[in-house]
């Protein structure tokens, strides 16, 4: 499956102890990222990562794309609802992208380790399913 991940700066390390944590079953799909957050993911779990343009100059739109385009399977995106940061892409894309396409995402740790879970666990294969259907 193609996981899509990224982090606002204030959850970068949040992210990353998540991928550690899940970095075995991580390494069975595909994951992809926005720059910043692809590259601490691969600089403390050694996965391979791949990685959008940074998301202020165009990687937010490249991973909305890969939704839209039905290419993502899940995301994980944690941000901080209380701070905006300066030259942080809108987090609404991404989750309007998710809604509209039936992504199924997760933006804090609790439903991250869910959805991560109910993966291990072959739970998200009806989205495998419905996508060779579709071919």
């Amino acid at each position: 499956m193609n996981i899509g991940i990224t982090a606002q700066n204030s959850k970068k390390s949040l992210m990353d102890d998540f991928c550690i944590a899940y970095k075995g079953i991580l390494a069975k799909h595909d994951v992809y990222a926005t720059y910043a957050t692809g590259k601490h993911v691969e600089d403390v779990t050694n996965l391979r990562i791949h990685k959008f343009l940074p998301g202020d100059i165009g990687g937010d739109k490249q991973f909305t794309d890969m939704v839209a385009r039905g290419d993502m399977d899940m995301v994980i995106y944690f941000y901080n609802p209380y701070m905006n940061e300066p030259n942080v892409p809108d987090i609404y894309l991404i989750v309007r992208a998710c809604d509209q396409y039936n992504i199924p995402l997760a933006t804090n740790i609790a439903s991250a380790e869910l959805l991560i879970m109910g993966l291990a666990n072959g739970d998200l294969d009806w989205r495998l399913s419905l996508k060779r259907s579709e071919e």
